[in-house]
């Protein structure tokens, strides 16, 4: 309990009274009258908010699934138990996360609304990281009936959920070339006569079909009409049942900060989604799906198939964090090689530099023999920015400039000159920006999924 503003106000008036109690004695008597009469109001305001207050119980009602950045609805029932006395207004803060932004507190609530049976009162909660999250209690401040004193209560009312990555963003921020190729390829089945990996049914031979898809046996058993027969092709489709093993390393590598849109984002937050994305399409395919995460945190999501697999995906991953700790992608793929059972497709996602030619290079060479092995590199915005443009400024400034863009422009260099290594040597590689990392994902597997190379 704590002192209210007009107790502030009271104590002032009766500091100012006793300094002129010293130049007259009418002043310092009315000064002891005053005090006097004001402790017993100051103790019977205070016991009234101590002792006869009537209890206040809060119940809270909100989804216990949320989406990352989508507002939610959060419901909160206020009463008020026994007799006694209740303040006119209640001023409440639901203590949320910090995980989460709202502009609802402080609430004043209308005392007079309670006295009825209780109220209820309605806000919205945006979830700014992924992961669990917990309500413990909210407070209430209530103040004496003369106002002099206020009190702070303790509202227990725990909740508890988790924040999911909001996967309807992801989908809208690949953009809209990419969801014209979703409905392409992504959410149809993909037929190609005689050369496709996974027979699929019999048709009519039309032009342009390979004479190596005629299937001689149904052919002679055909009759059209007029006696004539029917030319009876094989046709195929993608081969389903395939793994795709999404790699991800968690470590300093992808724990910087850079720009998308208007915000700061970190780089292993954007290849968390992209890799979601390219999981809900594998899936949807018909392949089974693995994750595994190096780094930070070790974490192993074992192979999913089949519609409800995304949610087990999702809850595998969404508190999935990055941190500025070491990070070894030869120790990460080494890790996933011992857990692989059949041809598998691995991405791993990174950002590689040169130094990791001569420990990942002969690991990767050995993995590409039996799985298909593709290396993604996150580009760092300021150094390619550095690396593309020329020095500028005048005087030591300028040759500042020049230094710094030489070397970024070697470091770019010996990256690009290490990828062409890899692919010389039958890996695939790829560069991508934090915001064209999930589309240029999305179409290498495509590409992959097409070419029959899995």
């Amino acid at each position: 309990m704590k002192p209210g503003a007009p107790l502030f106000c009271l104590a002032l008036m009766f500091l100012a009274l006793g300094c002129a109690g010293f130049f007259s004695e009418t002043a310092a008597l009315l000064w002891l009258l005053t005090g006097l009469a004001l402790l017993p109001l100051l103790a019977a305001d205070a016991l009234v908010l101590l002792c006869l207050s009537r209890p206040l119980t809060l119940k809270r009602e909100m989804p216990q699934s949320l989406a990352q950045g989508e507002r939610a609805r959060v419901r909160l029932v206020l009463s008020a138990g026994g007799r006694g006395y209740l303040a006119k207004k209640v001023l409440l803060w639901d203590m949320h996360p910090l995980a989460m932004r709202s502009a609802a507190f402080p609430a004043a609530l209308d005392g007079a609304l309670l006295r009825r049976g209780g109220l209820v009162f309605e806000y919205e909660v945006i979830p700014e990281e992924r992961g669990n999250w917990a309500f413990t209690h909210a407070e209430a401040l209530l103040a004496s009936p003369l106002r002099l004193w206020r009190r702070k209560v303790i509202l227990a009312a725990a909740s508890r959920g988790k924040t999911y990555p909001d996967f309807k963003k992801i989908q809208a921020a690949a953009g809209r070339e990419l969801r014209v190729l979703l409905e392409r390829t992504g959410l149809k089945p993909l037929r190609r006569r005689g050369q496709g990996l996974e027979f699929e049914s019999l048709g009519n031979f039309k032009e342009g079909d390979s004479i190596r898809a005629i299937d001689w046996r149904a052919t002679s058993r055909s009759v059209s009409q007029g006696n004539r027969r029917r030319v009876i092709v094989r046709e195929y489709r993608e081969e389903q049942d395939q793994q795709v093993l999404l790699l991800l390393d968690s470590g300093y590598r992808l724990h910087r900060l850079e720009r998308s849109g208007a915000a700061l984002r970190l780089q292993f937050d954007s290849a968390l989604e992209a890799a979601l994305l390219l999981a809900w399409v594998s899936l949807k395919h018909g392949d089974s799906v693995a994750a595994l995460s190096f780094g930070a945190e070790r974490r192993w999501v074992a192979p999913v198939k089949g519609a409800s697999a995304f949610r087990a995906l999702m809850n595998g991953l969404y508190d999935l964090h990055s941190a500025p700790v070491p990070s070894s992608p030869f120790r990460g793929l080494e890790d996933a090689l011992a857990r692989l059972r059949r041809r598998t497709f691995i991405i791993l996602i990174s950002a590689f530099n040169e130094e990791d030619g001569p420990s990942l290079s002969p690991l990767m060479r050995a993995a590409g023999r039996r799985h298909l092995l593709l290396a993604v590199s996150m580009l760092e915005h300021e150094m390619e920015a550095l690396a593309s443009s020329g020095p500028g400024g005048q005087g030591a400034r300028k040759r500042e400039a020049a230094l710094e863009a030489a070397a970024a422009f070697a470091c770019r260099a010996r990256r690009r000159e290490l990828f062409l290594r890899w692919e010389k040597a039958g890996l695939l590689t790829l560069e991508a920006s934090q915001e064209a990392l999930a589309g240029a994902l999305l179409d290498r597997y495509l590409k992959v999924k097409l070419a029959g190379r899995l």
